[in-house]
């Protein structure tokens, strides 16, 4: 159990500024409804986002797990020097070839109007990846309270410019178009604030890590890195399946779904707003890989190695099920938040959240599973199981989305993360077996998904009482809460932080 707490300790700290970096980036996406009072603004927004993860898998082609991988068998100081020097030379490369298509890029993402959007997007992807090993890095050798500072001080500067430039200062322009300030908008929108603070977002922390590159050392092992692109070339198709899976639907959504322009850019306008909603549970995610990916390698060799990744495997199911029910049974907020502040437009589409919700929660569970293919050099397997889901997320957004708009996107993100979740785990038992409780973890995602369509039908009888909304779900909540403590005492007072609150069973 001591390594079991190792790793909580660890996600805890990675966990820390990516719950925040998160709940601070949410912040800032529940700051367009109150800042924009049609979706439609927020189009272009959300299309560049969806594009930025793409072009991420490509520029950084699998070098963060690489050198997890590599780091068990080579000098790491060696290895750290070749993989930097080969991602410093593709990142200018790469930039210079989209730099210059950007126009026929621009024309793609239909944000045409706004051709500085692609400049803006490159600026984010050169620096976000010249970070990457440096993070890598710093995940490696155990050092989360550097990880946590410098993620949490690029983020707190991105709010401020948003919170500041979007929020307050048109206001103030507006009653004093007179002011100095008034020149800054004769030249930017609020909009583009988003784009500008990720941007000083991305410049500061590749400063902050900048002294990471002082301990390069200018010698290039041709060989070796011969040897980590066979491992990481297959991560490359499994990040671009994965970022089809995630990122499809919103980024062709207007291109497939059948209505004018303008009614298409406010459908996915309000489309991105319902699905940030539904991924607050990839914060948990977030901070769970951050920890996980080098522990998994680290623990890999030891005699207990697929006993722990069973037991942590229990623990990853039980707080996603928490953060589904969360979401789930308190959806009627996020319904009160848009109508109080006159936003109703934005309210569309919300009945899709949960769905959306369970779906990343089986997109978490693969990432649990993968660590099979990546410990036996399988990637390639991997890979075939991200692009079959990839084609399913394909078939299913251009049959659906005409159909069933927000809910056939809905149920492509659904099936796509369940077929990908059961093919790991059943080739995952064929080539690298772990002892998962099936049954019981099993037990615990049917129940808390039962607990939420309760919730849904009691409250169909009581349309219109949040009061009402409120209890019955802190009642489920409570529940869930009460029968997994009741299971799960003898494991949960083995677990730091929360095991005080677990009296030992004999």
């Amino acid at each position: 159990m001591s390594s079991v707490k190792k790793l909580a300790g660890q996600t805890l700290w990675y966990g820390v500024p990516s719950i925040l970096s998160r709940f601070i980036g949410y912040l800032m996406n529940f700051t367009l409804p109150i800042f924009f009072a049609q979706p439609s603004a927020t189009a272009d927004l959300t299309q560049i986002y969806a594009a930025i993860p793409f072009l991420s898998v490509l520029f950084t082609y699998g070098l963060e797990t690489a050198y997890f991988r590599f780091s068990q068998e080579t000098d790491k100081n060696t290895l750290y020097s070749t993989l930097t020097i080969s991602i410093i030379t593709s990142t200018i490369l790469f930039s210079g070839i989209l730099l210059f298509f950007r126009t026929d890029i621009a024309a793609w993402l239909a944000v045409s109007q706004h051709p500085e959007y692609i400049n803006w997007m490159l600026y984010i992807i050169f620096f976000d990846t010249l970070c990457a090993l440096p993070f890598a890095r710093l995940r490696q050798e155990n050092k989360p309270r550097r990880y946590a500072f410098v993620r949490m001080a690029g983020i707190i500067i991105n709010f401020a410019i948003v919170l500041i430039f979007a929020g307050m200062l048109p206001g103030y322009v507006a009653r004093h178009p007179e002011s100095f300030f008034s020149l800054i908008y004769e030249k930017y929108s609020p909009i583009d604030f988003y784009f500008i603070g990720n941007i000083c977002n991305s410049v500061i922390t590749f400063l902050l890590l900048a002294k990471t590159f002082k301990t390069i050392q200018f010698r290039f092992d041709t060989t070796l890195w011969k040897q980590v692109m066979h491992y990481s070339y297959p991560l490359i198709i499994v990040g671009l399946g994965g970022m089809v899976n995630d990122m499809l639907s919103r980024l062709v959504y207007q291109h497939v779904v059948g209505l004018p322009e303008a009614e298409a850019k406010n459908q996915l306008g309000i489309f991105g707003n319902i699905y940030r909603l539904a991924v607050l549970i990839t914060i948990m995610i977030q901070a769970f890989r951050m920890a996980a990916e080098p522990f998994f390698f680290n623990q890999s060799k030891g005699a207990d190695a697929q006993k722990i990744y069973a037991r942590i495997m229990k623990f990853f199911v039980i707080a996603c099920c928490f953060m589904f029910l969360l979401i789930g049974l308190y959806l009627d907020v996020f319904k009160w938040f848009f109508t109080a502040i006159h936003r109703e437009k934005w309210v569309e589409g919300l009945y899709v959240v949960p769905l959306l919700a369970i779906g990343n929660v089986f997109l978490g569970i693969y990432y649990n599973l993968s660590i099979w293919y990546k410990l036996t050099n399988k990637n390639l397997t991997g890979a075939a199981i991200t692009i079959a889901g990839a084609v399913i997320t394909i078939v299913l957004n251009i049959i659906l989305i005409p159909k069933w708009q927000y809910t056939g996107a809905a149920l492509a993100t659904f099936c796509c993360y369940l077929f990908m979740m059961v093919s790991s785990y059943i080739l995952g038992q064929k080539y690298y077996p772990v002892p998962y409780a099936r049954k019981k973890l099993i037990a615990y995602l049917c129940l808390s998904i039962l607990l939420y369509l309760v919730h849904t039908g009691i409250n169909k009888l009581y349309t219109g009482h949040l009061w009402f909304s409120l209890v019955t779900a802190t009642l489920l909540f409570g529940a869930f809460t009460w029968f997994t403590g009741k299971i799960e005492a003898r494991e949960l007072a083995k677990l730091p932080l929360i095991g005080k609150y677990f009296r030992k069973q004999p």
